[in-house]
């Protein structure tokens, strides 16, 4: 039971360091990093994708489920991080997309040129877009419809996020077999367990809205058993973003203690975190933990301030988002999709006091406490950057050229450091925190060493 006591920190290969001056971080960076991080005191890292992908959300377009993306490194990279993760104390998750692929994935191309090949089926085609009407759209910002015409095929395909990230059909059990086999690939090499994003979606119905259906958790309830079986002491971590009466079906089967995933997220107390705050009463918060159903025994819920998407607000009424947008988001550009994409600092104002408060919280909600790379040190964001780059800008190290993260021509770098005056990283950095006895960042380690008492 290890992940109920802990500490996860989120952090992007793309984002910590950069080992070979191309102006993207890799996994030789991130390695050389973890002294830091072991430093710091976390038990867990949590990696989001790393695997080959044309980038155009993050990662989360999956094109190979076992290579790694070449700025990143290649597989022996991968695996020297992992050990030497292992050798510190900490254990290494990742992120793992099961409902969709990239449409560069050579199952989708295999899939629109030959209907009746192997890949036909792989993913869910139909002659009219008609199906599943009753399926929300999830990136309202940019999609009219969950279906998008193929001209090759001549057919239209299923997706629940953007039209190139086209909809798996688990209905098929080659489908099936492609996936559970990839989740071994990586058990193999060695890390302790996956993040399973958007479980909720992985089947569709007529009729529903195509979210939590029964089929979901069969498939996840064969993932857990196959994961028992050959790879004891592994951490499945549910991706849902749904509320928790829901979500706690995630969990499985209660009397057994759980038979499918072993944590998940609870997204809606993050944004009430927020509002009881700025409130000054504790109602929000413990108005949705007394909502919360028990969980089995062999569980835990996975709460965090802050990730690397935005700070969703699609669990809260209308009239709570309203309240959120004015409070955190009064100007338009802090707002994406249906949520606020700030980091944590920006959000209370660099207000230290408050960002105590939160992260005090946050280390003594019930659940295992997510922290965020850069939180530590009160980093900042960058909202003149498209969608979800705001809050994904280099971590910063020094106060020299890129923040020390790079050696490369600042040109050249994935996304540009910051540079305000007050989140710039000449004033925000780890060397200027760890010279400082009373730094956020001290107090951050002191009270991850205290939880850990």
């Amino acid at each position: 039971d290890w992940f109920k006591r802990a500490v996860f920190y989120e952090v992007l290969v793309r984002s910590f360091q950069d080992s070979n001056g191309d102006g993207v971080g890799d996994l030789k960076g991130l390695t050389a990093k973890l002294d830091y991080l072991q430093w710091l005191g976390v038990d867990c890292l949590w990696l989001p994708p790393f695997f080959k992908s044309p980038l155009r959300d993050g990662g989360y377009d999956v094109s190979d489920y076992t290579a790694v993306l070449p700025e990143f490194g290649d597989l022996a990279d991968f695996v020297e991080f992992v050990d030497a993760a292992h050798q510190r104390g900490m254990r290494v998750i990742i992120d793992f997309v099961m409902n969709h692929t990239s449409d560069q994935h050579p199952w989708f191309q295999e899939s629109r040129k030959d209907p009746d090949g192997p890949y036909g089926d792989y993913y869910m085609w139909a002659d009219d877009d008609k199906q599943y009407a009753d399926a929300r759209i999830i990136f309202v910002d940019t999609e009219a419809s969950n279906w998008t015409f193929d001209p090759v095929r001549k057919q239209y395909f299923f997706h629940r996020f953007f039209a190139h990230q086209p909809d798996l059909n688990y209905e098929n059990p080659a489908v099936q077999e492609e996936m559970i086999s990839a989740l071994r690939f990586w058990l193999d090499l060695g890390i302790d367990g996956f993040r399973l994003d958007a479980v909720p979606y992985l089947y569709a119905e007529e009729g529903t809205n195509c979210e939590n259906l029964p089929a979901a958790h069969e498939f996840l309830k064969r993932v857990r058993k196959e994961i028992d079986a050959h790879y004891p002491d592994t951490v499945l971590l549910a991706e849902a973003n749904q509320w928790p009466e829901d979500v706690v079906d995630y969990f499985g089967d209660y009397q057994s203690g759980g038979d499918e995933c072993h944590m998940a997220f609870h997204f809606p107390v993050m944004p009430r975190i927020f509002m009881a705050v700025r409130r000054e009463s504790r109602y929000p918060v413990s108005e949705i933990l007394a909502k919360t159903p028990a969980i089995p025994s062999g569980c835990q819920w996975g709460i965090f301030l802050r990730n690397h998407d935005e700070l969703t607000l699609e669990m809260v009424t209308d009239e709570e988002r309203d309240y959120m947008w004015a409070e955190y988001a009064k100007d338009p550009r802090m707002r994406a999709n249906i949520g606020i994409r700030r980091r944590l600092a920006p959000l209370l104002d660099n207000d230290r006091n408050q960002i105590e408060l939160f992260t005090a919280l946050l280390l003594s909600l019930p659940g295992s406490p997510i922290l965020y790379y850069g939180d530590e040190i009160g980093m900042g964001d960058n909202i003149w950057l498209g969608d979800r780059d705001a809050v994904r800008t280099p971590m910063q190290w020094t106060p020299d050229r890129n923040a020390g993260f790079s050696s490369c021509d600042p040109g050249r770098l994935y996304l540009p450091t910051i540079m305000d005056p007050v989140y710039g990283y000449q004033v925000t950095n780890v060397e200027a925190s760890m010279s400082s006895p009373s730094s956020l960042l001290h107090w951050t380690r002191r009270m991850i060493e205290i939880r850990k008492q």
